[in-house]
């Protein structure tokens, strides 16, 4: 029996009223497994008054109690990470262990949101003038909203609600359709963990839910990860709707290696950070570029039978390394890249398509595929395929290489595989991307620091989690003051044990 998902709003499941529901599979089967509302624009405006109406008292509550819900919430997520891993698992088709460790990647951010008071500190000058003192202090936006996609249905929220929240404000997330289960747990443990009621809601939908969210004047902030397509709509339209807006986009990843390069280590982070999660996160590495014909020789004989011998297979084989892509038409869009790559020339050195596992003949598998040989004219090069496709391009010097980084349209991340300290530092310093790896494939940052990248991979002027996140999710007010010198003759000061004003 297919089970009917529900939102969260006020702090409890609600049933969908709109009459219009989506299908969640499970990607090993293709089986659809439940059905989630797709809510209109008056559900979601329930949702956007029910944080409205939770602001004023949660923003008021002491840096130092929305910490404590933070650790609780921390203590939460650990208590049922294996639930959660598999829950994910079941609608995305990621390995179980490589859900658990995405949703480590989010605690990382719920740790740093822990530190809270001390991340709001402001700053404090006296006597800028005669009798006058100034003060900056960090205050909440209001009502935020997060618009997250399927690829990572726990670390993406987590990297948006945790901070905003923290910071003072109402959230409201709209988790992908495709699996939305993972979103609306989150939302049931930090309740469990202490969060007041409305603080944070969970509304499931699809366009209709988005453009309400973007067009309603009571959202003061919105967070989105997802394609640049979509992202540079939900800026455009979010801006021009009075928003502050963050969006985070696609991305078609390089790494560098060159002649020096440990050829070992390249090609044990190629395998990880080209085919885990299928490829389907945008700080994959898509592109390898290794510099020179003996390079691209001996990475390619190296790599092509760890690529091969890739299992893949449904989250329920705890030796599986690859699950399916989510959805059938994701397979299709990936094959069909392979194909026109084929046709354009490239070597098809392992062949992912056609994929058959035996007892998961319905389900949305694509195996491992490499690509040598690929030319910056073809779109297996230019586009985001989003899937376990590795193209090669050889490039016959470092300035090459550098210059194929610095001219794609998408600047997330790129590395560099070298021993040599020279080649490293002129490649961190001068190429136009966000997040740069040095002998690291998958260059994300850690939760004290902040996720972003340039070019059409990031619109707004805010990168994610980190201080940045604080500055995203809060409004600087600067406070300028003079007070009267001299205690007024006749002031009477009265303190009483446990009042706010008492000395001591």
């Amino acid at each position: 029996m297919t089970e009917e998902l529900y939102h969260f709003i006020d702090g409890a499941r609600v049933k969908g009223t709109s009459g219009r529901t989506g299908d969640v599979n499970n990607p090993a089967t293709g089986e659809v497994t439940k059905q989630v509302p797709l809510a209109s624009a008056d559900e979601v405006r329930a949702a956007i008054a029910s944080s409205a109406q939770a602001l004023p008292g949660w923003a008021a509550t002491p840096p130092a109690k929305r910490a404590q819900v933070m650790f609780n919430f921390r203590d939460q997520i650990r208590s049922n990470l294996t639930e959660i891993a598999e829950l994910l698992s079941s609608e995305h088709g990621k390995t179980v262990e490589d859900a658990k460790g995405s949703i480590s990647r989010g605690l990382e951010v719920v740790e740093f949101a822990c530190g809270i008071p001390q991340l709001l500190k402001g700053e404090y000058s006296e006597n800028v003038a005669g009798g006058v003192d100034s003060y900056a202090v960090r205050q909440p936006v209001g009502v935020c909203a997060g618009i997250t996609p399927f690829n990572f249905p726990a670390m993406v929220p987590m990297w948006m609600f945790p901070m905003a929240i923290a910071c003072g404000n109402t959230f409201v997330l709209k988790p992908s359709e495709r699996d939305p289960s993972t979103g609306l747990r989150l939302a049931e443990l930090m309740v469990e963990a202490g969060l007041p009621k409305g603080v944070l809601n969970v509304v499931n939908g699809d366009k209709e839910a988005v453009d309400t969210l973007l067009t309603d004047p009571t959202v003061g902030a919105i967070s989105f990860v997802g394609s640049t397509a979509i992202g540079r709509y939900i800026y455009e339209t979010g801006a021009a709707a009075g928003k502050r807006v963050q969006a985070l986009c696609g991305a078609k990843n390089h790494m560098i290696i060159m002649p020096d390069a440990d050829m070992s280590q390249a090609v044990d982070a190629t395998i990880g950070a080209a085919f885990g999660s299928a490829g389907e996160r945008c700080m994959a590495v898509s592109v390898a570029v290794p510099v020179g014909e003996e390079t691209a020789d001996a990475f390619v004989k190296e790599l092509a039978p760890r690529v091969q011998s890739l299992k893949v297979g449904p989250y329920t084989d705890p030796a599986a390394e690859m699950g399916p892509v989510i959805t059938a038409e994701a397979k299709e869009r990936i094959e069909r890249y392979i194909d026109e790559g084929v046709a354009a020339g490239a070597d098809l050195v392992v062949d992912g398509r056609g994929l058959n596992l035996q007892g998961y003949e319905d389900g949305f598998f694509v195996g491992g595929t490499l690509l040598d040989r690929v030319t910056p004219d073809m779109s297996v090069y230019k586009d985001e395929i989003f899937g376990p496709v590795l193209s090669v391009v050889r490039q016959a010097s470092y300035e090459d290489a550098k210059q194929l980084v610095v001219d794609h349209e998408y600047g997330n991340g790129t590395a560099i595989f070298t021993r040599d300290g020279d080649t490293a530092r002129d490649f961190t310093q001068s190429v136009n991307i966000g997040m740069v790896g040095v002998n690291v494939p998958i260059p994300v940052p850690v939760a004290y620091h902040s996720f972003g990248g340039w070019k059409a991979s990031l619109f707004g002027d805010h990168s994610i989690h980190g201080m940045e996140g604080v500055r995203f999710y809060t409004k600087l007010k600067t406070v300028t003051a003079r007070w009267p010198s001299g205690i007024k003759e006749g002031a009477v000061f009265n303190f009483h044990a446990g009042s706010d004003t008492a000395p001591g």
